[in-house]
């Protein structure tokens, strides 16, 4: 329990094929997506944010395809374009019609891909040290954590990237994540082959798709992030996005959650009251 909500893991059936979500809460309907580091799932991504919302609002927190427990649809790799579709497919088997998404790096191009696809459906979007925008080179660091290697030594390099406070990197930390990294390894291996360039292409929004974002859309960033650097990943999107707010966070890398797990909730309930208010 969750402040008096109810909250659980289920299985929802999406387009024939099982979704693992998280599912959190009562009131407007927030759709948490994850990133796309291995061993990452909806419930590890957002279970404190969850916590946090879930008095005031319905948290669902898909593990998405090839992540977790939910697996590739059968014939699919993955990709922008499957991972979208699942999301708005989950969130009309969910009965939800109406809307906020707040993604996290991979997750965060889904969202704003979403917000394009489904106008009517997404009221706001929150994109966290987000992929997606046009021009966005593969950082080296990127490169490497959807190459870390299943195990200790993988799961310690891929966390060390994530964050600036190396402090946070603890043993429970990466005994955690090398056994996520271990359970999905199978899945994992099928979704950012080398050439790795290719699947940021694949997540990069066209200037057409961000132009039809009309939900207010928030960038969280990291000035510090070295997967997506803030002057290549969320300064490009100003220029893209129609209505659109940037805020920084100094001293802070990829995981702005963890990093900065006050602020970033109060940015969050911010901004999604706000949107709430103005209907």
């Amino acid at each position: 329990m969750l402040d008096g909500a109810v909250t659980g893991h289920r299985t929802v059936e999406v387009a024939g094929s099982p979704v693992q979500v998280l599912d959190a809460g009562a009131g407007p309907a927030v759709l948490m997506l994850h990133g796309s580091g291995p061993g990452t799932t909806g419930a590890g991504a957002w279970a404190a944010t969850a916590a946090a919302l879930a008095g005031s609002h319905r948290v669902v927190a898909p593990d998405q395809a090839g992540f977790g427990s939910t697996p590739l649809p059968p014939g699919t790799s993955g990709g922008l374009r499957a991972w979208t579709d699942q999301a708005a497919g989950l969130m009309d088997a969910l009965g939800e019609t109406s809307y906020a998404v707040v993604g996290h790096s991979m997750g965060g191009a889904v969202a704003l891909a979403l917000a394009a696809a489904r106008p009517r459906q997404v009221t706001c979007v929150v994109a966290v040290a987000t992929m997606g925008a046009p021009g966005a080179p593969l950082s080296a660091d990127l490169n490497a954590v959807w190459a870390a290697a299943p195990g200790r030594a993988g799961a310690r390099d891929m966390l060390g990237r994530l964050v600036l406070d190396q402090s946070l990197v603890t043993e429970e930390a990466v005994a955690g994540r090398a056994d996520a990294m271990e359970a999905g390894a199978e899945s994992f291996a099928v979704l950012f082959p080398p050439p790795r360039t290719r699947w940021v292409d694949d997540l990069t929004l066209s200037a057409t798709t961000l132009a039809a974002v009309r939900a207010p859309v928030l960038l969280v960033h990291g000035a510090q992030d070295r997967l997506t650097p803030l002057r290549t990943a969320a300064l490009p999107l100003l220029d893209h996005l129609a209505d659109v707010r940037l805020h920084v966070l100094g001293r802070c890398g990829h995981a702005p959650p963890l990093e900065q797990p006050s602020a970033f909730r109060e940015l969050l309930a911010g901004f999604l009251g706000q949107r709430l208010i103005r209907g």
